[in-house]
């Protein structure tokens, strides 16, 4: 059933009556009926309009309960009832139709239910009437009084309250009436109406009524701000409106042009003459129908303008003409970079392909190699020789993958991703675009970048890139893409198949020195305001520093260290400094440059006892030289390893020792040598973590050589991992071990049978000034490395 509204009540015989022991109970399904209300009832279901007749029948006497639902229901179970309620009288009805019954019901007193006698067809309960007290003190008087002043401060807010009551609350001498007649008109719940209902002391319904009428009073206070803000709001809005169709009429009158009809002008004539892409035609014809219905003072308005900007400013079709001119580009790069044949013949043959068939795709190259040894820098001279223009990006520590595809135009500031930003930048749809340092590419909530570039660098899927921003497709199929790292292992696999990785592994003092001649030098003395006549420095000075003063397979230290001879003539030039020599620096004057040489080979100290062996090692900056060393003393049979090793490395010394113990007799040692000695083994530069297979070799050499006391090879280093049966397996990083083992003044270096072919690309000069050993076996290991074992 549905309450309809409140009325109130007047005094009626009916009230005096007597009450009988049991009632019909009619559910109340959204408001409470306080005493002495009266207040209009619609009935529908069919239960509850027997019990309506049958009560006219009567003495015209029901109870009033409210139901703990929401919903209407046929029938209702005690449970779903409140134990207190309200006894009322049917002071009329009448029945509009045969599926509803209008009852005018007037509220007689509270009432408890103390036990349901039927609950078919409909629920009749045995009650008793709660008695209403009548209390009259100072304090009752003073919240009533209070009560009143508030209800009064409500009725004057409320638009749904009648005025009259005002009066009726003023003229109310009882505090229990007067709290029930404003908690019966308040905009309370049912549940609240219900506590208030419950609430037999007077001094308690006075104070709950007195909390929900502050409450009542607060949310009217802040309506009306809030109505009082939007009424100013749109005053303003209305009055700007007003003001611009002024201005628009004063600027018509002088014959000046409106600002916003000549912006949509532009951005047609744009639209027109960028021939854009059906698709992106019809977005951008498609924003622009949008931007001439919206005020240019609207935030939207920005929004669509820079998007407008963006779609209209990007090279569509805009193309550099490529250099196919094959001689000059290999002109081009053998002035830019001494060497790196391999690349430069991968660029020629692309040029050539680009000569037999115009319209191929661009290659995806990965230059890898240590830092230092051109990777960037060939980038730009690959731009030069083909002509085009020249775009890099730094991926390192991007892990938001909306810094490849953009964030999409819902969010603030959003703009395109980097590939779409560098694009516009270039001007033209066919840059050489590098992707800086791809293997520091990061990971995080936000996304993974890596999987982003997989489309961007993928020929079967970039000509129609699709950046979150742009929400059109872009043609990325005629940029060359290049990607530079300093190690394969951290990109994904997926990402690296769609490359073709081109190897930069280091430079040998030969290419380093002519390197130096012909690019480091010239720019340091341009860089230093020197003439090339104010400073010469030899080969011989440039070895020196190679050498004495750097250890690294790339350039970067070298260019740093000659930056600091530059300086050095630079204060004699400008007679700043005194004593530094004369402006061509030989090798003996470099000290006083740089001060005393850093690095000195050290195979010659380090190799003079049994128990050492020269191994060589791969880091991400190059090949290095590593040291292994071995000492027994008395003690109980036990194996240590120092030296900051990883886990594989730890059982590359295991299974070294293993196969010492197991072949004791073939190398000459006495079978129980382990029972009473501890065996140490030690990798020095403790502070750098290790690991990998490769020093296995290294490793049981030093052991044979330590418990046979025979000393290894000053000049031999080697590398190679072992197996428990005394083979020897291939190992990776080979040109920069042998390059690194070249560096050191190694003469010769053992490698395992299976790493033959790697020497291939090895300098040539490198090759011939080595003397190489290729073993399959531990037994020829120990031969060459602790001969007469």
């Amino acid at each position: 059933m549905e309450t309809e509204h409140h009325r109130e009540s007047s005094p009626q015989e009916e009230e005096t009556r007597k009450m009988p022991e049991a009632l019909p109970i009619l559910p109340v399904m959204d408001a409470a009926v306080f005493p002495k209300m009266v207040l209009p009832l619609v009935v529908q279901e069919k239960a509850s309009q027997l019990l309506v007749d049958e009560a006219m029948a009567k003495d015209r006497l029901i109870g009033l309960i409210v139901s703990k639902k929401t919903n209407l229901k046929e029938s209702y179970e005690p449970s779903d009832l409140y134990s207190v309620g309200t006894a009322a009288l049917i002071l009329k009805m009448s029945k509009p139709d045969e599926n509803a019954t209008q009852l005018l019901v007037q509220g007689i007193g509270r009432l408890r239910i103390l036990e349901y006698l039927q609950d078919k067809p409909y629920l009749r309960a045995r009650i008793a009437l709660i008695p209403e007290q009548t209390i009259k003190d100072m304090e009752v008087d003073a919240m009533m009084s209070n009560l009143v002043g508030l209800y009064q401060k409500v009725l004057e807010l409320s638009p749904y309250v009648p005025k009259e009551l005002g009066s009726l609350a003023k003229s109310l001498d009882e505090g229990g009436m007067l709290a029930d007649l404003i908690a019966s008109s308040l905009n309370i719940s049912k549940d609240e109406k219900q506590q208030i209902l419950e609430a037999e002391d007077i001094k308690e319904r006075l104070t709950e009524v007195t909390r929900l009428i502050n409450r009542e009073l607060q949310v009217l206070d802040l309506g009306q701000k809030i109505q009082s803000q939007v009424k100013q709001d749109m005053d303003k809005a209305q009055r700007d409106f007003y003001l611009r169709q002024q201005l628009k009429a004063i600027k018509e009158e002088l014959g000046e042009k409106d600002e916003d009809k000549t912006a949509l002008e532009d951005y047609q004539s744009k639209i027109a003459e960028k021939d854009l892409p059906e698709e992106a035609k019809r977005e951008a014809e498609r924003e622009l129908d949008r931007l001439a219905r919206m005020h240019p003072s609207s935030a939207e308005y920005t929004v669509a303008t820079t998007y407008l900007d963006w779609l209209t400013a990007l090279p569509w079709n805009e193309s550099t003409e490529d250099i196919l001119d094959i001689k000059k580009a290999q002109k081009v790069l053998d002035e830019d970079h001494y060497n790196l044949d391999k690349v430069k013949k991968r660029i020629i043959e692309y040029l050539a392909v680009r000569k037999l068939k115009p319209d191929s795709k661009g290659p995806i190259l990965c230059f890898v190699g240590p830092p230092g040894t051109g990777k960037t820098s060939l980038g730009r001279s690959i731009a030069r020789a083909l002509g085009r223009k020249f775009v890099r990006i730094s991926l390192g520590g991007v892990r938001d993958e909306a810094e490849i595809r953009g964030h999409r135009r819902t969010y603030v500031g959003a703009l395109p991703g980097r590939i779409i930003q560098g694009v516009r930048r270039a001007e033209s749809n066919n840059p050489v675009f590098m992707l800086d340092e791809i293997d520091k590419v990061g990971t995080d909530f936000r996304g993974d970048p890596s999987s982003a570039l997989l489309e961007v660098l993928d020929p079967e899927q970039n000509f129609s890139f699709s950046d979150h921003y742009l929400d059109v497709p872009f043609d990325l199929s005629k940029v060359m893409f290049i990607t530079t790292g300093n190690i394969l292992d951290t990109i994904p696999p997926a990402l690296r198949d769609r490359m073709e990785v081109l190897d930069l592994l280091g430079y040998t003092q030969d290419e380093k020195v002519k390197i130096a001649q012909r690019h480091l030098i010239p720019r340091q003395l341009e860089a230093h305001g020197l003439a090339p006549e104010q400073l010469k420095i030899t080969a011989g000075a440039i070895r020196q520093v190679i050498s004495g003063y750097t250890r690294e397979a790339g350039l970067r230290n070298l260019e740093r260290e000659l930056a600091a001879i530059c300086r050095g003539v630079a204060c004699v030039v400008a007679e700043g400094c005194k004593g530094l020599g004369s402006s061509r620096v030989t090798a003996r004057d470099i000290h006083k440059f740089l001060g005393p040489v850093r690095f000195r080979s050290e195979m010659g100290e380090r190799i003079s006892t049994p128990g050492v062996a020269a191994g060589l090692a791969w880091t991400q900056t190059g090949g290095d030289l590593l040291f292994v060393e071995a000492t027994k003393m008395k003690g109980q049979r036990a194996l240590t390893l120092t030296g900051q090793l990883g886990e594989v490395m730890k059982e590359s010394a295991t299974a070294a020792l293993s196969f010492v113990r197991s072949h004791a007799k073939e190398i000459g040692i006495p079978e129980d040598f382990y029972e009473n000695q501890e065996i140490h083994i030690h990798v020095p530069a403790g502070a750098i973590p290790k690991d990998g297979p490769s020093a296995g070799v290294t490793m049981l050499t030093a052991l044979a050589s330590l418990l046979t006391d025979r000393t290894v090879a000053s000049d031999l280093a080697m590398t190679g991992e072992i197996t428990l049966r005394g083979q020897v397996l291939p190992v990776g990083g080979i040109k920069e071990k042998v390059l690194a083992a070249h560096r050191a003044g190694i003469k010769a270096v053992l490698l395992p049978k299976w790493n033959e072919k790697d020497l291939e690309d090895v300098p040539k000069k490198v090759r011939n000034s080595l003397k190489f050993h290729f073993v399959d076996t531990m037994d020829e290991v120990l031969d060459i490395a602790v001969p007469g074992h």
